[in-house]
């Protein structure tokens, strides 16, 4: 784990933003900017993050920034990797670290064709998908990465479709199907978990993954001083395991004994507060039945005993 002193002191995503109060999203950047060791270039896709820290003529990134469509930010990224890495063996330039930031939309979906070049091509970069389930900019429409059962503006709750009826896609499974070193899930509940696994994808020579779970009090419909017992919801009923995978090797890094019921997850967030009327109670069970699975299919692949 990340030590207090060994982190930057630096503070490279300013204050004063327009992000709404709770937002996980400026919790998630300022925290991963936490694990920088040198001169590093951000590219990020089109987003709240984007459109609520640049507002003209203000911003809140003290470093090289650079706005990217919702399906390129990967594929910029792999330029700016390559063009520094061409001024360095000219002897004119010095190691940059490249991040990607960008949100579930320009990940799971818009970006995903970018990201799977990069991957393949090798290039030495970080992408982070701050995944709060949903088109959260553009009015909460669903993505790949919305749950089963979730209320959206495109997939609405009505008297026979319980919101969103497919489950979510599972991103880190298909990236680390790429053979990159690194890819991981973290959680922005769990401050030094997820700095430390920055930390580590920076220092690894390639690319390198990480989805961190960012609970959005306005998609999801819960009162902002919530976001961060949220995201401890989401890990403790097992709705969100935490685990990493290098060079192909399977580690869970909270392992949850005792879970919680999903149940639990479900009723403090608006969006799923239709599940709770009597002809819908099945999909919660339903629901019980994947996240079980999922964690029991995570603690195989992580070589676990339990359930």
């Amino acid at each position: 784990m990340v030590k207090l002193r060994e982190m930057s002191t630096e503070e490279p995503f300013a204050p004063g933003h327009r992000l709404c109060a709770g937002c996980p999203e400026s919790i998630a950047t300022r925290m991963a900017l936490k694990a920088m060791r040198g001169p590093t270039v951000i590219t990020q896709a089109t987003g709240c993050l984007e459109v609520a820290t640049t507002i003209y003529p203000y911003t809140s990134w003290k470093i090289p920034w650079v706005h990217i469509a919702f399906e390129n930010t990967a594929a910029v990224a792999s330029g700016i990797e390559a063009a520094f890495k061409a001024l360095e063996k000219r002897g004119v330039g010095k190691k940059v670290d490249v991040l990607s930031i960008a949100g579930d939309g320009g990940t799971f979906d818009i970006g995903i064709q970018a990201l799977s070049g990069a991957l393949e091509r090798g290039h030495d970069f970080v992408f982070i998908c701050i995944d709060n389930e949903a088109y959260m900019n553009t009015g909460i429409q669903r993505s790949g990465a919305t749950p089963k059962g979730a209320w959206t503006t495109t997939t609405p709750a009505g008297t026979v479709i319980p919101g969103k009826p497919e489950f979510k896609k599972d991103l880190i499974a298909i990236c680390a199907a790429h053979g990159i070193e690194y890819a991981a899930t973290a959680c922005i509940s769990y401050w030094n978990d997820y700095i430390t696994k920055v930390r580590k994808a920076i220092e690894v020579e390639g690319p390198a993954v990480i989805n961190v779970l960012s609970p959005c009090p306005r998609g999801w419909r819960f009162d902002s001083s919530q976001t961060i017992e949220m995201g401890r919801l989401a890990v403790q009923t097992r709705y969100f395991p935490i685990y990493e995978i290098e060079n192909g090797k399977y580690k869970l890094n909270i392992n949850v004994i005792k879970p919680k019921p999903v149940e639990e997850f479900l009723k403090a967030q608006g969006r799923f507060s239709h599940l709770f009327k009597p002809e819908f109670r099945k999909e919660i069970e339903t629901i019980q039945s994947w996240v079980d699975a999922n964690w029991k299919r995570i603690l195989q692949l992580c070589g676990e005993a339990g359930g």
